[in-house]
């Protein structure tokens, strides 16, 4: 997993004979947060997390609070693979052979599972459900766009991971599904691409699906003055380029590749200055775009087409 801040431990403090009182003192003066009943975290880093990392946080307290074994699923296994979601309020998730199995309490969403499908492999110190099983878990419980973000992270090839195959994602979906979910994970995996540059242009795409647009080339090429520029989406019959700001954009080295937030927002500019002189159109979109109702707009008045109906038929060429 990502370095994180270190757990402060009140079992910890009581082993070697200290007050574990004090933690709590810590906590009501604003020193610590309580992440979990007897687990806590500095103050000063954990307002500096962003929501994933607080995540990530919260499932490595549960694993250090909870007394018996625990395979993580769901989002939960995602955030220890190291594979994004859009997390919104999400419990942490665990599997269970207990037939009442798919309550929450104290924050944990059991997911009931049979003594034969509770597969789990040891990853980073914990146990977790499988890359391929974690992501078709997810597509079964998530609406369509958020479950495309794991499913094209997983296709898409990686400096220090192999990607799977659809035939591999189809043939994992089973009877632990009901047909109704099978079906939806089904057409998840068909959606899903291995050239997605982004969860963020993921999640946008598959709300985009949704809106009835037309769908975007992906990492189109583009010859422009200053050399070749890959863009996010593109719709070749209307020369429309469409970018998507994620603030993994300016935050992240693996994507500020050693440059300051204020050289990538210049060099963004350069860019589409780059593409509007070859004659298309451009237009961005961020995060705060992302609802339905906003998206559509946005998408109506860059000009991006809608999907062709079935009942017009075939144009002919």
């Amino acid at each position: 997993m990502r370095s994180l801040p270190k757990l402060i431990l009140a079992k910890d403090l009581s082993l070697i004979g200290g007050d574990s009182r004090k933690l709590s003192e810590a906590a009501k003066a604003g020193k610590l947060v309580r992440i979990r009943h007897g687990v806590y975290v500095d103050a000063q880093k954990w307002a500096l997390l962003e929501s994933w990392d607080r995540y990530a946080l919260r499932v490595e307290a549960a694993a250090e609070t909870f007394t018996s074994a625990t395979v993580f699923s769901h989002h939960s296994a995602a955030s220890i693979h190291g594979i994004p979601t859009i997390l919104g309020r999400q419990p942490i998730h665990a599997l269970s052979s207990y037939a009442g199995g798919g309550r929450s309490r104290a924050g944990v969403r059991r997911h009931y599972v049979s003594d034969g499908h509770q597969e789990a492999a040891e990853t980073n110190g914990f146990l977790v459900t499988s890359r391929i099983r974690t992501a078709l878990d997810i597509a079964a419980s998530v609406p369509f766009a958020e479950a495309v973000v794991p499913m094209d992270f997983l296709l898409s090839p990686g400096r220090r991971r192999k990607p799977v195959t659809k035939d591999e994602l189809l043939n994992a979906i089973d009877a632990r599904y009901s047909k109704a979910a099978a079906k939806r994970v089904a057409a998840v995996v068909q959606f899903a691409v291995k050239n997605s540059g982004s969860p963020g242009e993921s999640y946008c795409r598959g709300l985009m699906h949704l809106a009835g647009f037309a769908a975007p080339e992906l990492q189109y090429e583009v010859r422009t003055k200053v050399g070749v520029v890959y863009t996010d989406y593109y719709w070749k019959d209307v020369r429309l380029v469409g970018e998507f700001d994620g603030r993994e954009k300016y935050m992240k080295a693996e994507y500020l590749k050693g440059r300051t937030p204020s050289q990538v927002v210049i060099e963004e500019k350069d860019r589409e200055n780059a593409i509007r002189a070859t004659g298309r159109s451009v237009f961005r979109l961020v995060w705060s775009d992302l609802t339905v109702g906003k998206l559509e707009r946005e998408l109506v008045a860059a000009g991006v087409p809608r999907r062709r109906r079935a009942s017009l038929g075939h144009p002919n060429s």
